[in-house]
């Protein structure tokens, strides 16, 4: 008898990602297997029960994926949730010849350096942008730049070591700074490491577009308009409200932009996260990543037949397509800002916040006695904050009458030095 085909999620230990790609593959009845590179001693029996490999090293992890399939059977789709394990998942898929992304198409989009000169070439809107290295003197560097500017890491997410700068002096003191910070990241290797860019700053509203790549052609899923000012110094993102509301003209041309930013990547299949800035009639791309916006966020969309869009996105690796309909009715997400640096104790004004009208859930992730750190050093979330509304303009009224419920209490982080 043949073995049922399974689905393969590769994710890093711990994702926020893999909990809502798990429950999507349960409603549509597919049997699942995490591999990933910490979870043999996990907590959670799919990371402990599932293949253990370096997701970095698609070199030694593909044979042991592909012995795998020969033992267990099959697989009908492969799915990386995050940035570091899309690579290995499409040289997965490809091996079993199911859909996936070229290699260099995903390394283009993971490397903000690479991806920038790639849409040079291909002529596509992006800011101005230089690579600086850190190993050189950086007063020289400061002298060259125009200001205001943005320094970012080539290799992280979710805003980490973005910093805007608007003068020799600060470019100098957020490059230190940011230098710091990378040495303290262990999975990055020298060049990383040692390298950042710089770009001009672009002023106009930001946006989100959540989309689907069918055999190269862009379906828009969602468009997310970040109501709050994102002028830094610093970039936390905090609101999400969809359906958008830039003008339709704006809509049309992001469309464009982002179908060419695919283009010149070489991305073809699969879900696409992309941000952008709106100035008028100037779209400019800062970021197309080959996954989904993840985790909690992610359960804000819902589709005309009742899909998830992790059910959409299993759907699609399963060569299953199916037709899409985004929803029309308003809502919105707050991912609850850490407003200083500490150990965490408690959230105050829950009940009150709870009652809000249009407020579907509050959900606060981090634990009573964890340390915490706000951007651009941090690289998480307090919690979220759901609504659902008729429209989005009240789902956004809603997010921040809850928002302003809430007191987070923060103790002051006491360092001992042992002389």
């Amino acid at each position: 008898m043949a073995a049922t085909p399974r689905i393969l999620i590769i994710a890093p230990h711990g994702s926020y990602r893999t909990a809502p790609f798990l429950e999507a593959a349960h409603q549509l009845g597919v049997p699942v297997l995490i591999a990933s590179d910490e979870g043999r001693h996990s907590l959670v029996s799919e990371y402990a029960r599932g293949l253990h490999l370096d997701p970095r090293d698609v070199d030694s992890a593909l044979p042991l994926i592909c012995e795998e399939a020969e033992r267990g059977g099959p697989f009908s789709a492969v799915i990386g949730t995050d940035d570091g394990t899309v690579e290995l998942a499409a040289a997965a898929a490809r091996t079993f010849d199911l859909p996936h992304n070229p290699p260099e198409a995903l390394r283009l989009s993971r490397r903000k350096d690479l991806a920038r000169e790639r849409l040079q070439q291909a002529g596509v809107p992006k800011p101005a942008h230089r690579l600086i290295d850190l190993r050189e003197p950086l007063a020289t560097a400061a002298a060259q730049i125009a200001y205001p500017a943005v320094i970012k890491p080539l290799a992280l997410s979710a805003s980490r070591g973005v910093i805007r700068v608007d003068n020799a002096a600060r470019f100098v003191q957020a490059c230190e700074r940011v230098e710091r910070m990378l040495a303290r990241e262990p999975h990055l290797d020298a060049y990383l490491r040692e390298h950042l860019l710089v770009e001009q700053f672009v002023p106009g509203e930001e946006v989100a577009v959540e989309g689907m790549l069918y055999n190269g052609r862009l379906q828009f899923l969602a468009l997310f308009d970040k109501p709050d000012p994102l002028n830094g110094p610093f970039f936390e993102e905090t609101y999400y409200i969809t359906p958008g509301r830039i003008a339709p003209a704006q809509q049309a041309r992001l469309r464009e932009v982002i179908q060419a930013t695919c283009e010149a990547y070489g991305l073809r299949e699969g879900p696409i996260h992309a941000e952008c800035r709106v100035n008028g009639p100037d779209v400019w791309v800062l970021e197309v990543a080959a996954r989904t916006i993840g985790g909690m966020c992610g359960r804000l969309l819902q589709f005309g037949t009742g899909l998830t869009l992790e059910q959409l996105v299993l759907q699609h690796a399963m060569n299953r397509p199916v037709a899409i309909d985004p929803q029309s009715a308003g809502a919105g997400v707050l991912m609850i800002p850490i407003p200083r640096g500490g150990i965490f104790k408690r959230v105050e004004g829950l009940l009150r916040a709870q009652r809000v009208p249009y407020i579907e859930e509050i959900s606060i992730q981090i634990r009573e006695g964890y340390e915490v750190a706000p951007l651009p050093e941090g690289g998480s979330y307090l919690g979220f904050i759901f609504a659902r509304a008729p429209d989005a303009d009240r789902a956004e009224q809603a997010l921040r009458d809850a928002h302003a419920c809430l007191e987070i209490v923060i103790d002051p982080l006491i360092q001992v030095h042992v002389a």
